[in-house]
C-alpha cells in the first residue's frame, strides 16, 4: 500500500462496469420496485477491488450525460449507442454515485466531458504533486495517459491486463502519446469513429513509426519507401483526401487534460474506509442483505 507523500492513487473509469454489470446481470429489483442490477455488480466490482488491491487512495470517475462536446462537434460519435440508456438503467446512475460515496470513494464528473477527460485531468493534477496513478479501465483511448516512467498505468480489471509504456507499444504499435494519431488513421467502430480508408492496425503503425505524428505523413508515395506496407501510393492518396477528417477524428480522440473546474490533491483521494452507516441504510433499502459484510473496511474501525 503506497504511503501518503507519494501515493498510488487509483481512478476508476465508473461506467465501464456499471454496463458491464447491467447486461452480465439478471434483472433484480428494490423492495419499492427500483431496477438494482447494474447498482449491485457495480458495489461487488468496487468492493472486491477495494478488498483484493487495498488502494490507499482512489477515486470513481462518470460520464456527466450519455453526450459529450464530442457530440455537438461530431454528431455521429457514439451515435450506435443511441441517446438514452435502457429503461430500466436510467434510475440506476444516481444508485451507483451513492455506492461509490457510501464506500467512501470520492466521485468526480464534469458537465459537457467524459469520465476519460475527468481521469486525464486528475492524472496531470496528481503527478506534480508526487503521486502515480493506476487508470482502471477497458477503454483503449486512456492509453495515451501511460508514462514512460511508469507512473501512470492502464489496469484492464477484467482481463487483468496491466499496460505500461512497454506493453502499449506491444499491444497496438505505437508510443502512447500517438494513441489519438493511431486511432485518427484506424478508426474506433466502439466510439463510431471513422479511420482513413484502407489504414489497419499495422499499417497505422508502421506510418506512425516511420512519421511519428497525422501531419508529418506524406501524400507523396515516393516519401513512403522503407515503410512497411502494402499499396503505399493507394494509402497516401486516401490519406491526402481525408486527412481533415482525420484530424477531426485525432481531436475526438484526445483526452482533455484540462477540464474547467476540477480539482484534486492527493489528500483529497485518500481512502479511509466504507461509512458504515449510509451503506448499511444503502443496502437496506435496496434489499441487498448482507453485501455489508463484504466490504472490507470501515471507517469507524
Amino acid at each position: 500500500m503506497a504511503k501518503d507523500a507519494s501515493p498510488e492513487v487509483h481512478l476508476i473509469d465508473g461506467y465501464v462496469y456499471v454496463f458491464r454489470a447491467y447486461y452480465s446481470l439478471p434483472e433484480m429489483t428494490a423492495p419499492d420496485g427500483t431496477p438494482t442490477n447494474a447498482a449491485y455488480g457495480f458495489a461487488n466490482t468496487l468492493i472486491r477491488y477495494l478488498g483484493e488491491r487495498e488502494p490507499s487512495h482512489l477515486a470513481v470517475c462518470f460520464d456527466h450525460a450519455l453526450t459529450s462536446f464530442r457530440n455537438e462537434r461530431f454528431p455521429a460519435y457514439k451515435s450506435s449507442r443511441g441517446e438514452e440508456a435502457p429503461a430500466d438503467l436510467v434510475p440506476q446512475f444516481a444508485l451507483v454515485r451513492d455506492v461509490a460515496e457510501a464506500l467512501g470513494i470520492p466521485v468526480y464528473e464534469a458537465s459537457g466531458y467524459e469520465a476519460d477527460d475527468v481521469i486525464g485531468t486528475l492524472v496531470d493534477q496528481l503527478l506534480p504533486a508526487g503521486a502515480s496513478a493506476v487508470v482502471v479501465s477497458t477503454d483503449k483511448d486512456l492509453a495515451q495517459l501511460v508514462t514512460e516512467d511508469g507512473r501512470v498505468v492502464l489496469f484492464d480489471l477484467q482481463r487483468e491486463r496491466w499496460l505500461d509504456a512497454k506493453g502499449v507499444r506491444e499491444r497496438f504499435g505505437v508510443e502512447p502519446g500517438q494513441i489519438p494519431d493511431y486511432l485518427a488513421l484506424l478508426g474506433d467502430s466502439i466510439d463510431d469513429l471513422p479511420g482513413v480508408t484502407g489504414f489497419g492496425k499495422k499499417t497505422a503503425a508502421a506510418a506512425l513509426g516511420a512519421f511519428d505524428t497525422l501531419e508529418r505523413i506524406p501524400t507523396d508515395p515516393e516519401a513512403w519507401q522503407g515503410v512497411d506496407v502494402r499499396g503505399a501510393k493507394r494509402l497516401a492518396a486516401n490519406l491526402s483526401a481525408e486527412r481533415d477528417r482525420a484530424l477531426e477524428v485525432r481531436e475526438l480522440a484526445t483526452v482533455v487534460r484540462d477540464v474547467p473546474g476540477l480539482r484534486a490533491r492527493p489528500k483529497d483521494l485518500a481512502w479511509r474506509g466504507a461509512d458504515r452507516a449510509a451503506f448499511g441504510t444503502l443496502s437496506e433499502r435496496l434489499g441487498w442483505g448482507r453485501i455489508a459484510t463484504r466490504v472490507p473496511r470501515w471507517r469507524d474501525g
